[in-house]
């Protein structure tokens, strides 16, 4: 497994499920996953927004640019926790998402695995 630095990004996200659209109806997404079942959608949540938000949890991308370890390592421990994660890759890194309500978890159980997280 690799150590991975993560940072905690200042944004909560907002990840819809639009099962019979194609495209979302405005233009204020992050991400957009398209599926047979439907599009899935990433946006910033509102302050106000109820329901579950997420957290994003970024890669260094000057480190590590295209290296696919980083979904691996950080995806494995918060398996073992129950933690649910929603992963975007870009080019250049990839975001992490884990439920507001659990980041405090999600990030004790990232230290015990030996990852770094700022924020």
């Amino acid at each position: 497994m690799s150590v991975q630095r993560l940072h905690v990004v200042p944004s909560r996200f907002a990840v819809e499920y639009l099962g019979e659209a194609t495209f979302p109806e405005d233009d204020e997404w992050i991400a957009l996953v398209r599926a047979p079942e439907g599009l899935t959608v990433v946006r910033d949540a509102p302050p106000w927004a109820e329901g579950e938000t997420w957290i994003g949890l970024y890669g260094d991308p000057a480190k590590h640019g295209r290296d696919t370890s980083m979904p691996a390592a950080v995806v494995g421990p918060l398996a073992e926790a129950g933690v649910p994660v929603f992963v975007i890759s870009t080019y250049h890194a990839d975001l992490v998402l884990v439920p507001e309500h659990r980041l405090v978890e999600a990030k004790d159980v990232l230290a015990q695995a030996g990852h770094r997280i700022d924020g």
